[in-house]
């Protein structure tokens, strides 16, 4: 059950909804109703968080966080915690109400956050990737500032539980550890159901991005590593170098290569805002001889939770399902 409530001030009547929604709309319990009237009088016990640049301390519930990854946006929505501002560059369809919202300020792009317009948000929390992580000490000046330490050059290992670790720490440091578990629960049941699909199947994949008309594959030691470790998924090829932006390749490559099961990510469509590609556009010859083409295996993906983000309960949970359609007759 999804129970709204306002999102301004965190009021003591604001707390108590939020543990509301946290059992599905019932009474609090005794417990969980003290715990939040000593947060609404200031009983906020501080939170240290440590990660890749340092240690981060939380002294205060934050009331006016800002994030500057969408994923950072996506674990803020998850756990029903305001957005004071974002960049508005890219914003996935999951995310899409944050679009327009006056509540939410735009703080520039993803890459480049414009500083000036995070300071005029006032934050007393930020949440960055290694992507604005060379901002970190102007930032830190600003608010405590929380570097989520997942590798966008390589998932291979881990990928997964730094998602669920950064979930539990964000529990924390807004008080609600029990809808964190809750998420994390969902996440763990949902990459269940894939590696149940995954497992003993002797079909090959390979990750492929399409940029306007080039193509570049990724391997187990990529950016799309987890989907090979983490999901069970078989690689078509060992041989591709590692890095966060894939290896070019020909369509020669992808049609020696011969996978089963080819999942598209079509960078262009999110870059520049153009439709998603489709079977019917991409029209390339080499391609329609591989095996995937053949049977009907081609999938054509969530660029956005693949692309934008990757790394959050919502897009994870997407490409999960995107993972499961490699699989369907």
């Amino acid at each position: 059950m999804n129970c709204k409530h306002p999102t301004h001030g965190w009021t003591l009547a604001l707390l108590l909804g939020a543990t509301l929604a946290l059992h599905g709309c019932n009474e609090p319990s005794a417990n969980a109703t003290a715990t939040l009237k000593a947060a609404a009088h200031g009983d906020y016990a501080p939170v240290s968080v440590h990660h890749k640049l340092g240690t981060t301390v939380i002294s205060q519930l934050p009331q006016r966080a800002v994030a500057l990854d969408m994923n950072e946006v996506d674990f803020l929505d998850q756990l029903g915690v305001a957005v004071a501002g974002m960049p508005k560059d890219f914003v996935p369809h999951f995310l899409a109400r944050y679009q327009d919202a006056e509540s939410t300020e735009d703080v520039g792009s993803i890459v480049q956050p414009n500083l000036e317009r995070v300071h005029a948000a006032r934050p007393d929390l930020i949440l960055i990737t290694s992507l604005q992580a060379n901002h970190y000490a102007e930032l830190s000046e600003m608010a405590p500032t929380l570097h989520f330490d997942v590798d966008y050059r390589d998932s291979e290992v881990g990928h997964v539980e730094v998602v669920k670790q950064h979930l539990a720490s964000l529990g924390q440091v807004f008080g609600k550890q029990a809808l964190a578990q809750a998420k994390t629960a969902a996440l763990d049941a949902k990459l269940a159901q894939v590696r149940s699909v995954t497992r003993d199947r002797p079909e090959r994949a390979l990750v492929v991005l399409h940029n306007n008309g080039a193509f570049s594959a990724f391997g187990v030691q990529s950016r799309y590593g987890f989907i090979f470790n983490d999901l069970g998924v078989k690689p078509a090829t060992s041989t591709l170098d590692t890095g966060l932006h894939g290896q070019p390749i020909s369509s020669e490559f992808i049609q020696q290569a011969n996978p089963d099961i080819l999942y598209l990510v079509d960078r262009t469509a999110v870059m520049e805002h153009r439709p998603l590609m489709t079977a019917e556009t991409l029209g390339n010859p080499l391609l329609r001889q591989t095996n995937a083409w053949k049977h009907g295996r081609v999938v054509f993906v969530d660029p956005e939770a693949w692309y934008v983000t990757a790394a959050s309960p919502t897009s994870l949970a997407l490409i999960a399902d995107d993972v499961i359609k490699g699989y369907q007759d």
